[in-house]
């Protein structure tokens, strides 16, 4: 059996050590697209193996790669998200509304999750660039909402009349934006061409990711802006008093 994956050959006379411990490597090639995929049933039958209590083991190569850029991409995405927050209150000159616009960050997991079962990929380099492009995809649509209700309540409207007008009257633009964007990504969706396979799952991150941000930007949103925008008013109104 061994013989059928293993072959027998001559190495250098010589012993690695790895943080002062006594090492050895077996490498191989990955003949998959999936190198996460290949990694995780690698280390699942290596950690079913008889071995010593002092025998330990680990995955490098490609997959090390993997895993350091994807922290990397974890980092960027935060770093995005207070960029964004930053300019949204200078924008707004406050804190108030673009606080209420993050909130459609979030749910976007609910589709990018949804959206990789679905498709059969997995968390990766290229979903978590998906991932980092919604950022700025699902917030736009917000901004557009929270702008038209903040544009409406100057005019003169109080908080529920401002956010009825701005959902009847933004919908179409947000969703017009979800459904281009969407259907621009549809071709690297379902292509089965071997050289955009990689990119399937960035495709499939931000297509779920946009379709259920979309919908609950649409009700989520501006029912977390009318909470802290009622908080705050009666905050005020306490400190007044």
């Amino acid at each position: 059996m061994i013989s059928q994956v293993l072959e027998k050959s001559s190495t250098p006379n010589k012993i690695e050590t790895k943080a002062g411990d006594y090492a050895t490597k077996v490498s191989a090639k990955v003949t998959q697209s999936d190198v996460g995929t290949v990694s995780q049933k690698v280390l699942s039958k290596v950690d079913k193996l008889d071995k010593p209590n002092n025998v330990k083991t680990s995955v490098g190569g490609a997959n090390e790669d993997i895993s350091n850029a994807i922290i990397q991409l974890s980092v960027a995405m935060l770093a995005a998200i207070i960029i964004v927050y930053l300019v949204l209150v200078l924008t707004f000159k406050g804190g108030l509304a673009p606080f209420a616009i993050l909130f459609s960050l979030p749910y976007t997991i609910i589709g990018v999750v949804i959206a990789l079962v679905i498709t059969g990929e997995t968390i990766s380099v290229p979903s978590m660039i998906g991932m980092l492009m919604l950022i700025g995809i699902v917030v736009t649509n917000a901004i557009v909402l929270i702008d038209r209700v903040i544009n409406k309540q100057h005019e003169g409207l109080d908080m529920k009349a401002a956010l009825i007008e701005a959902g009847a009257t933004r919908i179409r633009p947000i969703l017009m934006t979800a459904l281009a964007t969407i259907a621009a990504l549809i071709p690297m969706l379902f292509g089965e061409n071997s050289s955009i396979l990689i990119s399937k799952a960035m495709a499939a991150t931000v297509v779920g990711g946009l379709i259920s941000s979309t919908v609950l930007t649409l009700i989520v949103v501006p029912v977390i802006y009318e909470l802290l925008f009622t908080m705050k008013n009666k905050l005020f109104k306490h400190r007044k008093s």
